[in-house]
């Protein structure tokens, strides 16, 4: 009978090494990781064993389960946020538990009152004012609607369609700053086309191929150029991209990333648009601003 304890034993303690793992990952970050970091973590540890250690760790509120778009992230809990709330009255605990199901998109205070059933305003206000000076929940402008707020927990960072991203600023569209990055996209693109009609007067094939350029060899160009104050993703500057197409200044293609999957990149030029815009379609109406 020795031998099958000893398995068990041996089971058990591979158990807690990676639960103990999952818990350093979380630590080293806050914001949360995927089952893809955990496995790339962990390579010696099977499905079964992660399913089971993240379980576990769940059913003990040692993390917990977010959703960030369509990835699942895994999350360190604090100890702080739940200690405070544990003496707080049933009413507080029902409001924090909403505002924290409503995750980084955050709630309106009316939805707050209809999921706890709370029909008296006063009653709401001093709670969430009371959950804000322990610092367990904040109040964030909402770009959809500047006059009003969304709650949501102390420590999470707004999604992107509560803040409008790196073109809001307080609530207001940065028009000028997205201008800049539109120009400057635009100018690199135009350089890139420049560049590759000199390296390849009498080859049109390598010419064409080597005028297109990633949002990622354009976001880069954009960092070196030291004109934003924010941090961009490749997402964003696929969006300024996007730009440049429906202004007929530019055309999308793909190309294979060399990878085993056979995934593809997206990739961009700048082209001549077939006729010139008239001024008369860029003078305003009188009744648009």
């Amino acid at each position: 009978m020795a031998a099958p304890i000893a398995i068990v034993k041996q089971e058990v303690s591979e158990d807690l090494d990676i639960e103990a793992k999952i818990i350093e990952l979380c630590t080293l970050t806050p914001k949360g990781i995927t089952d893809d970091v955990i496995k790339a973590a962990i390579p010696q540890c099977d499905i079964q064993q992660r399913v089971t250690a993240v379980n576990r760790l769940l059913s003990t509120n040692r993390i917990e389960l977010m959703k960030s778009g369509a990835k699942l992230l895994y999350k360190l809990k604090d100890p702080d946020a739940a200690s405070q709330i544990k003496g707080a009255d049933t009413e507080e605990k029902v409001v924090f538990q909403i505002i924290k199901d409503s995750q980084n998109k955050g709630i309106w205070t009316r939805d707050i009152r209809i999921k706890s059933n709370l029909k008296n305003i006063q009653v709401l206000n001093k709670i969430l004012k009371n959950l804000e000076s322990k610092k367990l929940i904040k109040a964030v402008k909402s770009v959809n609607a500047s006059k009003k707020k969304v709650y949501m927990l102390y420590n999470l960072e707004p999604d992107q369609s509560v803040t409008g991203g790196p073109w809001y600023s307080a609530s207001e569209f940065e028009s000028e700053f997205v201008e800049i990055l539109n120009t400057q996209a635009h100018k690199f693109l135009q350089q890139k086309a420049l560049d590759a009609s000199i390296v390849y007067p009498e080859d049109p094939w390598n010419r064409l191929q080597t005028s297109y350029a990633s949002a990622d060899n354009v976001l880069q160009h954009i960092t070196n150029l030291g004109i934003c104050k924010v941090n961009l993703s490749v997402k964003d500057m696929e969006s300024i991209l996007d730009t440049l197409i429906y202004d007929g200044k530019a055309e999308l293609s793909a190309r294979t990333s060399g990878s085993s999957d056979g995934t593809s990149v997206k990739i961009y030029r700048a082209i001549q648009p077939i006729t010139d815009t008239s001024g008369l379609v860029k003078t305003p109406c009188g009744v648009c601003p």
